[in-house]
C-alpha cells in the first residue's frame, strides 16, 4: 500500500473507521459496505472509497469489505510496531486522568514511566507506573527510546521544558498544554489537544442551534 502523501484528514478519519469496524468485528459481522461506513462517517460511499483508495482500497466492487481484513489492515496503518512506548509528563489531575485513560482506553499505547518536579510524589505510583524526577527525562528517553510523550503540564511549565522535551529525541509529542512546540524543534510530530476550544465551540452550536 502507498501512504506516502496520505492528507491529514484522511489521517484523522482513520482512528474513526477503526473505532466502527471495532465494533462490527464485536458484534460478529463479517462483512460491511461503503454505504454503512458512511452512515457512521457522516459522509458518503465515495468519500469511504476516496480514503481506503490512499491505502490501496480494502474491498471489491459490489462485494463490500471484510471486516476482519479492515480491522487489521487499519491496525496496522495506526501502530505498524504493533504499540508505541510513552511516557508522561504532569502528575496532577490531568496527568492522572489521562494516564488512567491510555492504560484503559486505548490500543497499542504502553504508557511506561510518569515524569513531576513535585518532591512529595517522586518515587510514588500513580496508576501502578512510577513516577520519576522530571530532571531524569532526558536519560531515561535517551536509555529506553519511548516514541512519545504525553504532556499534561500548564503551558508556562511546557515553555520551561521545551529544551529538554526536544532534547529527548522523541518523535512525537501529544500535547495539552496549549504551548507551540514547534518554536524549539519543526520537525516534531505534535498533536494539539485544546479542551478549552472544544467546550467553547459547543457552547456556541448550543447557543446558535436554530442558525445551523
Amino acid at each position: 500500500m502507498s501512504n506516502s502523501k496520505v492528507s491529514l484528514p484522511v489521517i484523522r478519519r482513520l482512528p474513526r473507521y477503526f473505532r466502527y469496524i471495532t465494533e462490527l468485528k464485536a458484534s460478529g459481522k463479517t462483512r460491511v459496505s461503503s454505504s454503512q461506513l458512511a452512515i457512521f462517517m457522516g459522509s458518503t460511499p465515495s468519500q469511504v472509497r476516496q480514503d481506503f483508495n490512499c491505502f490501496g482500497g480494502f474491498g471489491q466492487q459490489g462485494i463490500g469489505y471484510s471486516v476482519d481484513l479492515l480491522y487489521d489492515e487499519i491496525e496496522h496503518l495506526l501502530f505498524p510496531n504493533n504499540h508505541i512506548d510513552a511516557v508522561l509528563i504532569g502528575a496532577g489531575s490531568l496527568g492522572a486522568t489521562i494516564a488512567n485513560f491510555v492504560l484503559t482506553e486505548t490500543e497499542g499505547v504502553n504508557l511506561k514511566a510518569i515524569f513531576d518536579n513535585n518532591p512529595n510524589i517522586i518515587g510514588k505510583n500513580m496508576s501502578n507506573i512510577k513516577i520519576f524526577d522530571v530532571n531524569t527525562l532526558v536519560n531515561y528517553c535517551k536509555e529506553n527510546k519511548p516514541d512519545l510523550i504525553i504532556i499534561c503540564i500548564p503551558k508556562s511549565g511546557a515553555e520551561e521544558l521545551a529544551p529538554i522535551i526536544v532534547e529527548t529525541g522523541v518523535k512525537g509529542l501529544w500535547n495539552f498544554s496549549h504551548y507551540d512546540f514547534s518554536v524549539y524543534d519543526k520537525s516534531l510530530i505534535v498533536e494539539n489537544v485544546h479542551l478549552r476550544d472544544s467546550l467553547m465551540a459547543l457552547s456556541y452550536r448550543i447557543n446558535h442551534v436554530e442558525e445551523e
